[in-house]
């Protein structure tokens, strides 16, 4: 499955628009993850912890859209996007999405 931010594909040619697709995850850090957090925050700097459970959630929620486009049928996925929202205490919900589309070479 191509996946690129742009709007094309080098060496396709756009056939058809099958539509918006997305991957959705939410999810918090474990207990100790969040303890670990919360020392670093006294300290500053890179909370790992805290970006281990972000990239994990990227990658999560790349995965289901990919795997959504495979479904609806599509050769790729254009102007994807990566988008978080915060949900409450400790919980976030990553989205990625983009528009699926089916191609022909140039």
């Amino acid at each position: 499955m191509i996946v690129t931010t742009g709007n094309e594909v080098a060496g396709h040619t756009i056939a058809a628009y099958v539509g918006i697709i997305r991957g959705i995850v939410v999810r918090s850090p474990s207990i100790a993850q969040g303890f670990l957090g919360g020392l670093k925050q006294l300290v500053g700097g890179n909370i790992e912890s805290y970006a281990e459970v972000c990239e994990a959630a990227r990658k999560e929620a790349y995965q289901r859209m990919v795997e959504h486009a495979r479904e609806r049928g599509a050769d790729a996925i254009i102007g994807m996007r990566y988008d978080a929202t915060e949900f409450g205490q400790g919980a976030t919900e990553v989205l990625a999405y983009g528009t699926a589309v089916k191609l022909t070479k140039t």
